[in-house]
C-alpha cells in the first residue's frame, strides 16, 4: 500500500514525468527544507561545502553522508557546551587555563591537572575548596564547571553560601520540595552515562 505524507508534511523530492532525477534547484530546496525540519542548520552548510570535495575525491555516498553528519554533530557539541555554560549561571566565565597557579596555596599544579581531567565526576566524588577569601576557590570551581559543561555535563553552579540561602529561602516560602525537585533535574554522572 503506498504511503501518503502526513498532514502538513512536505512530500519527497519531485520527479519529472520521465522519472529523471530532480533538478539541482529542487534538490537544494528539498535539502534546505529537510535540514530545517531536522533542526540541523550545519548539515545544510556542510552538504553544500562538501559536495564539490566529494565529487573531486570520488567519495561514496556513505562517506559523504558521514562527513556531513560529523559536521552537524560537532556543531551541536559546541553549541551544547555554550548552552550548558549559560544555564549554569556562573558569576563570571573563568577557565582553569586562566588561573595564576603561582598564587595558589594548598593546591599543586599536579592536583589541579588531575582535577582538570574531571575524573571526580565519573568517580561520583565531591570536590570541596576551603580557605579564606581571595585564594582562588571560586575561580578553580568555575573553571572545572566550565570544563564539565564543555564535556557534556549539565552544571548547577553556586557558592556554598548561595546554596544555603537558596534552600533556606525555599523552605521559608514553603517551596523547599519544589526546589529540591528542580535541583534533582540536574543529572548526576550516572544519568549522563
Amino acid at each position: 500500500m503506498p504511503r501518503t505524507p502526513a498532514a502538513g508534511s512536505r512530500p519527497g523530492p519531485a520527479k519529472t514525468a520521465d522519472k529523471t532525477a530532480p533538478t539541482g534547484h529542487q534538490t537544494a530546496s528539498d535539502l534546505a527544507f529537510l535540514a530545517r525540519a531536522m533542526k540541523a542548520p550545519t548539515l545544510l552548510d556542510a552538504a553544500e561545502r562538501l559536495a564539490e570535495r566529494a565529487r573531486a575525491e570520488s567519495w561514496t555516498h556513505t562517506e559523504y553522508l558521514v562527513a556531513c553528519l560529523q559536521r552537524e554533530v560537532s556543531a551541536r557539541d559546541s553549541h551544547g557546551g555554550e548552552g550548558r555554560t549559560r544555564a549554569a549561571h556562573f558569576p563570571a566565565i573563568k577557565t582553569i587555563e586562566e588561573l595564576d597557579v603561582a598564587h595558589l596555596r594548598g593546591l599543586t599544579r599536579q592536583q589541579l591537572a588531575h582535577l582538570g581531567t574531571l575524573d571526580f565526576i565519573t568517580g561520583k566524588e565531591n570536590v570541596v575548596f576551603l580557605g579564606p577569601p581571595g585564594t582562588g576557590k571560586t575561580h578553580i570551581a568555575t573553571g572545572l564547571a566550565v570544563r564539565a559543561c564543555q564535556s557534556g555535563h549539565r552544571v548547577a553552579f553556586a557558592t556554598a553560601s548561595q546554596w544555603v540561602d537558596r534552600l533556606a529561602a525555599a523552605r521559608r516560602s514553603g517551596q523547599l520540595q519544589e526546589e529540591l525537585v528542580k535541583l534533582g533535574r540536574v543529572p548526576t554522572p550516572t544519568d549522563n552515562d
